[in-house]
């Protein structure tokens, strides 16, 4: 909405700015570990001349990438990340260090000079954060400390820094908004490079994740849809449940008005989304469970996940050496690209097939092979991807080259570059894709969905980004009972819920529950104890980390543990360790995507 798409400048461009400030952000095990993003971080913070830029990490933990690459880490609340955003921002306003020139030119709603004609007057993002908009609060420092648990002091210095430095590149992870209100938090975030002007230039970005060096891979074609209707992913167990009562305005709906059936029928491939992936795992297996709602699951998947569990027909896929493929190295391989041919190694075993022939053989029973296959086996087709995908980088060798010595290293690749530098030299003639062609930190477009949404008690969505306080985070009346924030990271052991299965890394890297040495203390807890952790959702037995890499208040478990319930003390506890036994299936405002950060919790000794 600000900026009418996800525009992020190259990771290489870290290298050009004096000041690198990133929120809830840790691409030293999200982003290739050791190598790809993670190793072109350790490259552009040491640039020529053995300069760097200073590296904060704003995050709830002492992450591997604030150890590893910054010089300071400011602990922050899981949730609260727009406050310190609307305290900086104050601190820039008050003391004349945002760029006028820049909001000016470029930016629709800073002031009420910018607003569109639509807007009420007091609604433009300054009037909001002076304290003269709606809600009549000042968003100072001393308000944001409240909030945030970052001291008066530091978000001073904080802000001051951002203001006084040129340029600056902002960056946030994935994680800030996966949240309760978390598209808020995002454009808040995004609120740093505008209103210091750090966007368009060297050294700068725009406040979303680094960008990537992507390789323009064709994989198969696939045809149109003819059915219109969308649903948001994440509320697929509420289209189960209540389908024929969803419509656009309540759930946010595409395509159509409305949904008006139930899903009956779920195909799942190559994914734990079923159970694992998704929210409140035992509201989730009750609604899976209930044939007389979701009817008939198929499954094609090699190894019998959680979610595989649940098929009504489960199909074997063969593993990545019992099959040919070709696949593109992804966005995490920063700059190290390559086209990788996969040779089948082995003959596959008992029933399993490639997904490609399990596809050809539901065409076949349904009179469509011809149609599916288009007179192509399977190695044909990947000749034909890699083909298409050489007309876009002829320094590809041939295929029967690349299938014969192997992966196909590009080094002539174009990175992301800089962000929105060409609207930056010419705003006229290299228009955003919002409506106004500029910047919009007043969004008309989500001030009439505002107006027209039905959204449940406590839920907002504002045209300016803002903080909003939510359900289940300090201050509500539900922390009495559950005093402690809870949310999930990535752990190294696993990329999501894949390899959980393998004894070597659980040894390696065991599931455990991150806990403030203070909070332990409150509650006679010590590394390695097997600790209950549990809301009204549900309960998960692990091992207790006690560290002060963590904030007091907040604990944190990895995501991705295979999740496995079990009776005990008259109650379903998964000892399987996975945090989406904890989290809810109430999606956010806008995106009606998943909260799965915003979950208060108890902890005791099992």
């Amino acid at each position: 909405m600000t900026y009418g798409a996800s525009p992020s400048s190259d990771i290489s461009e870290i290298a050009n700015a004096k000041l690198y400030v990133t929120f809830g952000h840790n691409p030293a095990v999200t982003r290739g570990s050791g190598h790809g993003k993670s190793w072109q971080m350790t490259c552009t913070r040491e640039a020529e001349g053995g300069r760097k830029p200073k590296m904060i990490v704003i995050d709830p933990i002492y992450s591997d990438t604030a150890v590893a690459h910054a010089d300071e880490w400011i602990p922050i609340r899981p949730g609260t990340d727009a406050a310190l955003v609307e305290a900086i921002a104050h601190e820039l306003i008050v003391h004349d260090r945002v760029d006028h020139a820049f909001l000016a030119q470029y930016c629709v709603g800073y002031d009420e000079g910018t607003l569109p004609a639509s807007a009420p007057k007091g609604s433009d993002y300054k009037s909001h954060i002076l304290g003269r908009g709606p809600d009549g609060i000042e968003k100072t420092p001393e308000w944001a400390s409240r909030i945030t648990g970052v001291p008066v002091e530091t978000i001073v210095r904080l802000a001051e820094e951002i203001g006084t430095t040129k340029p600056v590149f902002f960056s946030q992870g994935w994680g800030p908004q996966r949240q309760a209100n978390g598209e808020q938090t995002s454009r808040a975030i995004a609120m740093l490079p505008i209103l210091t002007g750090n966007v368009g230039l060297p050294g700068t970005s725009t406040g979303q994740q680094e960008g990537n060096t992507a390789v323009p891979a064709v994989y198969l074609p696939v045809g149109t849809n003819p059915v219109k209707a969308t649903i948001p992913c994440f509320l697929w167990t509420d289209a189960i449940v209540r389908g024929r009562e969803m419509d656009d305005v309540h759930d946010g709906l595409r395509g159509v008005k409305t949904l008006g059936h139930d899903i009956k029928m779920i195909v799942n491939s190559g994914g734990n989304t079923l159970i694992n992936q998704h929210s409140d795992s035992n509201r989730t297996d009750e609604i899976l469970r209930d044939t007389s709602k979701c009817e008939f699951i198929v499954v094609c998947d090699n190894m019998m996940t959680p979610s595989a569990r649940y098929a009504d027909i489960l199909l074997p896929d063969t593993l990545g050496p019992e099959a040919d493929d070709v696949t593109a190295s992804g966005g995490s391989n920063g700059d190290s690209a390559a086209i990788l041919p996969l040779h089948k190694a082995v003959e596959p075993q008992w029933e399993q097939r490639p997904t490609w022939e399990i596809c050809r053989g539901i065409a076949r029973h349904l009179g469509k092979e011809e149609a599916f296959t288009e007179g192509k086996t399977q190695l044909e087709w990947i000749e034909w991807c890699y083909n298409e995908t050489r007309r876009k980088i002829p320094s590809l060798p041939d295929f029967a080259t690349f299938w014969k010595t192997g992966p196909a290293h590009i080094h002539d690749l174009p990175n992301a570059g800089i962000a929105l530098e060409a609207f930056r030299k010419d705003p006229k003639a290299n228009p955003l894709k919002t409506p106004s062609g500029r910047i919009e930190i007043y969004s008309e477009r989500l001030a009439n969905i505002a107006k027209n949404w039905v959204l449940p008690k406590g839920d907002v969505i504002s045209p300016i980004p803002m903080f909003v306080r939510t359900w289940e985070m300090p201050g509500d009346a539900l922390q009495k009972k559950y005093p402690l924030q809870c949310y999930g990271y990535h752990g190294h052991g696993r990329i999501h819920s894949t390899f959980h299965n393998l004894p070597a890394l659980r040894e390696q890297f065991p599931d455990e529950v991150l806990i403030n040495v203070l909070d332990a203390d409150a509650r006679g807890i010590r590394s390695g104890d097997r600790v209950r952790v549990f809301n009204d959702r549900g309960a998960v037995e692990l091992v207790a980390k006690v560290t002060p890499r963590i904030i007091p208040g907040v604990v944190s478990i990895p995501q991705g543990a295979w999740y496995r319930p079990v009776m005990k003390d008259g109650r379903r506890v998964d000892v399987g360790g996975n945090i989406n036994t904890l989290t809810s299936l109430r999606p956010s405002p806008l995106a009606k995507g998943n909260p799965q950060h915003t979950n208060l919790v108890e902890v005791v000794k099992a």
